[in-house]
Formats: C-alpha cells, sequence, structure tokens
C-alpha cells in the first residue's frame, strides 16, 4: 500500500502515466461498499425462520425478503453503472449509500412483513446504484497487472460476502437472540454505512470533466429494465410458490428485442446508448465472460440457501452452527481470490477453468458425503470438500472479472461492470430459484438428505456448463483476430 498522504483533492483528474497515488485506499473504500451491498444478499438466508417468527408471517411472503433484494438489485445494476460513467462514481456512490442506510434503518425497526419487503425492494435497489461503481473504479485507477491484482480483491469481495453471510447472519442471531438478532442484521449497516460515506466524500474522485454530462439513456433503460423484471420476477415468484408470474416471460425475447433495436439506433445517431452492444462484437472476450459469469453464479449461489435450509430445518441445527458449518467455503475463497488476481495477467482464461474443475471436485465430495452422516460428524465430513470447492470458486469471480472488462473503454467502465453484474444477478436467481424447487420436491417425496443430495447434484450440472462456457472462452481467446 503506498505510504503517501491522502490528497483532499482527489477531484482532479489523473493522467494515465500518473496513476493516482491514493488509489489502493480508495480501492480498500469502495471494496467495502460493495461488500456491506454484496453480502446483504445471502446474510438474510439463515435469518428466515427468525423473521417469519418474529413477524408472524407466511413463508411465501418472508421469502420475498431474500427475493425483492434480487429483484431490485439486478433491476438498477447497468442503469446505475451507466450514471456512474456520466456522472461520476462518488456522486453515485453516496446517493446510493444514503438509500441504502436509510432503507436498511426501515427494514430493522419494521413492524410488519410487508414493510420489511417494501424497505428491502428499496435496499436492493439503492445496493444496484453502489456495486457498479466499484468496477468502474478499478477500471478508472488502474491498469496492467495493477487492474487483475485490484479485481483480485474484488473477486475476494464478492465471494466473501457470499460465503460468509451466513455465517455472519447466524452470529447475530446467536449473539442477541431470534427476536432482536434478524433485525440487527439490517441495522448493522447504518453506522458502517454512515463511515463508508464520509469516507467515499472524502477520497472518491469525482467527475474528470467539468462539462455537462451528455443525455441519459432513459428509454433504453426503461426497456432493459422491463426485459429483466420479465425475467428476475417469475424467477423469484417461484422461490415463494406463484406460478402465474411465469406469464412474464413471454415479455423477455419482446423488450430484449426491443432494446437491442434502441441501442442500435442511439449509436447510429450519434447518441450515448446505455450500454455500447457493439462491445459484444468487437470484444468477445467481453460476451464471452458474460456468459460464464452468469452460469457460474447459477450453479454457485443456490448452493448457500438450500445448504441453510436443510441444515436448520432437517438437521435442527441453530441459524449460527449453520453458518459455521459452511465458513470452509469462505476460507478457501480468501486463500485463492486475491491469488488468482495476481496470478489472470500471465496465466489467462486457464485459470478460470482450472478453478471451476477444482470446485466440481469440492461440490460432488459434498454431495456424496452430506446425506446419511450424524449432525455431530457433518463438520468434519464436509470440511475439507467445502474447502476445496472454496478454493476453486475463489479463482473463478475475480480472473472472470478481469478477464472480461479488460479490453473494455473505461468510459463504459460502470455500464459494462453493471452488465456483468446483471448477469450474476440473474444466475443467482436462476440458480436459488432452482435449487430451492428442486430441495423442496425431492425433501417432499423423501427426506431433507436426499433434498440437499439432488439439489448438489444439480449445481453441479450447472457448473459444468460454466465449464464448457470457459473452455469456450478460451478457444477463443487463442483464435488470432
Amino acid at each position: 500500500m503506498s505510504e503517501e498522504p491522502v490528497d483532499t483533492h482527489e477531484d482532479r483528474p489523473t493522467t494515465s502515466d500518473e496513476p493516482n497515488p491514493a488509489r489502493w485506499r480508495i480501492l480498500a473504500v469502495t471494496l467495502v461498499v460493495g461488500f456491506m451491498s454484496l453480502l446483504d444478499v445471502t446474510i438474510v438466508n439463515v435469518a428466515i425462520p427468525s423473521i417469519q417468527e418474529g413477524l408472524d408471517t407466511s413463508a411465501s411472503t418472508v421469502q420475498w425478503v431474500v427475493s425483492g433484494y434480487a429483484l431490485t438489485f439486478g433491476l438498477t445494476l447497468v442503469a446505475g453503472g451507466r450514471l456512474g460513467d456520466a456522472y461520476g462514481r462518488r456522486r453515485l456512490m453516496l446517493i446510493g449509500l444514503a438509500g441504502f442506510v436509510a432503507s436498511s434503518a426501515a427494514v430493522g425497526l419494521a413492524p410488519t412483513a410487508e414493510l420489511v419487503v417494501v424497505a428491502r425492494l428499496l435496499q436492493g435497489a439503492s445496493a444496484g446504484l453502489l456495486t457498479p461503481q466499484s468496477s468502474g473504479l478499478i477500471q478508472q485507477l488502474f491498469s496492467g497487472a495493477e487492474r487483475g491484482r485490484a479485481f483480485g480483491y474484488f473477486g475476494l469481495t464478492v465471494s466473501l460476502a457470499s460465503a460468509t453471510g451466513p455465517l455472519l447472519g447466524g452470529l447475530v442471531i446467536g449473539l442477541v437472540g431470534e427476536d432482536l438478532g434478524w433485525r440487527l442484521v439490517f441495522l448493522v449497516n447504518v453506522p458502517i454505512g454512515v463511515v463508508a460515506a464520509i469516507a467515499v466524500a472524502r477520497m472518491v474522485p469525482g467527475r474528470e470533466d467539468d462539462s455537462t454530462p451528455g443525455r441519459i439513456d432513459t428509454l433504453g433503460a426503461a426497456l432493459l429494465g422491463l426485459s429483466v423484471l420479465c425475467l428476475l420476477y417469475p424467477l423469484v415468484s417461484l422461490e415463494s410458490g406463484a406460478r402465474w408470474p411465469l406469464a412474464l416471460l413471454v415479455g423477455v425475447p419482446v423488450f430484449a428485442w426491443a432494446f437491442v433495436r434502441w441501442e442500435h439506433r442511439e449509436k447510429r445517431l450519434g447518441h450515448d446508448p446505455l450500454l455500447d452492444l457493439d462491445l459484444l462484437r468487437r470484444l468477445p472476450g467481453y460476451g464471452n465472460g458474460l456468459l460464464v459469469g452468469t452460469v457460474y453464479f447459477t450453479g454457485f449461489t443456490g448452493v448457500f440457501l438450500v445448504a441453510s435450509v436443510w441444515l436448520q430445518d432437517a438437521r435442527d441445527v441453530s441459524a449460527l452452527h449453520a453458518g459455521l458449518l459452511l465458513t470452509p467455503f469462505a476460507l478457501g475463497s480468501a486463500i485463492t481470490s486475491p491469488l488468482a488476481g495476481r496470478l489472470v495477467s500471465t496465466v489467462g482464461r486457464p485459470l478460470t477453468v482450472i478453478a471451476l474443475g477444482v470446485m466440481m471436485v469440492g461440490v460432488l465430495g459434498a454431495a456424496l458425503v452430506a446425506p446419511g452422516r450424524p449432525t455431530d460428524d457433518l463438520w468434519w465430513a464436509l470440511s475439507p470438500f467445502l474447502l476445496l470447492a472454496g478454493l476453486g470458486g475463489g479463482a473463478v469471480v475475480s480472473p472472470n472479472i478481469t478477464l472480461t472488462l479488460q479490453e473494455v473503454p473505461p468510459r463504459m467502465g460502470g455500464a459494462a461492470g453493471g452488465a456483468l453484474q446483471t448477469g450474476q444477478r440473474i444466475g443467482s436467481s436462476l440458480g436459488a430459484a432452482l435449487l430451492a424447487t428442486t430441495y423442496q420436491v425431492v425433501a417432499g417425496r423423501s427426506d431433507g438428505d436426499a433434498g440437499i443430495q439432488v439439489s448438489l447434484l444439480v449445481a453441479l450440472v450447472v457448473l459444468a456448463l460454466a465449464l464448457a462456457a470457459a473452455l469456450l472462452a478460451w478457444r477463443t481467446a487463442r483464435q488470432p483476430r
């Protein structure tokens, strides 16, 4: 880390050959913000039983505490990234943090389940404004091998936020009890968010260009938002048992087609599109990376949801115990994410291929040893395989982000990063719906042990598809252009 003093006027432009001397400290601030917003995707998994009992509501209603956040998070990512490109990362981060802190307080203090769900929708939308600013800042502040290292830390943040959510949620509930614990899971964001906002205001650079930003492609944002809504809403509704929203899936190709046509029109007229779709044609690594990230998160994220449900419902363990059992995955991710960030500039796409293979071996091992194992022996039986899966998973996210965005112009870094993370959110929602439905169906016909085994095997099939996508990306990268 640089030992030079913090420049309190860091909104001044820095040239490409004179990197911002405080860039690593700026990165640290943005990663704290990113960790906080991504953590709220999974931290509530272990709190679902406590919320349901504390608010005396149905399982389908409380499921929207998880699903609603994922829905609005995915809806605002690309627009949030584009707004950051146009108006500056600092401004969007401060707006997003204000909304995130206020909505977190509203969730923690809400007297009814309906108000909790509404506040979670607002919280997810605020997180969607925050998260793409991290990748945009890395594109702006770092280059070369340093950019790979920075994305390594970003990948570590993504992996740890996903993997440690159940542990931290279980720890809070275990320390203060179920009635107050689930509320503190959200209220803890308030002091952290306030401190983060102060740090952002002091350290994160503003816009380098003092000119008035160009027009924002609002119709493009609306069309893309409708496309994502028609896809995500049915997926998150499946988790709560609703089937009628599946009819909205017919709107996905319609709005997606309209979005593509409109974006090409904007580009042809010389306007700034919401997302430059020519990136998919000019930069094959970008499109391939989008596919790898989306499919990987489909197979990865739902594992923690069904594992938490299985441990608490079928094995009758506490929220804290469930979180502790999943800790080896987080530990493995913490080891390999920064290391992968350092290696990706020299190893390239083969790194994600190898990492996915390692993760699949870990998931397969967990699927084979979990059923029928006595609860007291689960830690020793599962730890080696969860650690192996974490070692592989930690080396997937950061290299894929680096390789996907490495040729994207910094002026489009926020929108392109937002699109990448939208794919991840879609994958997460699809995976959660797929694995949760699989678990419920199999557990209802047999038992929880059979449910977790089949769910993990389904996740393994999806990860195999991610591996195939990574192999395709590797082959494409090796072909001369």
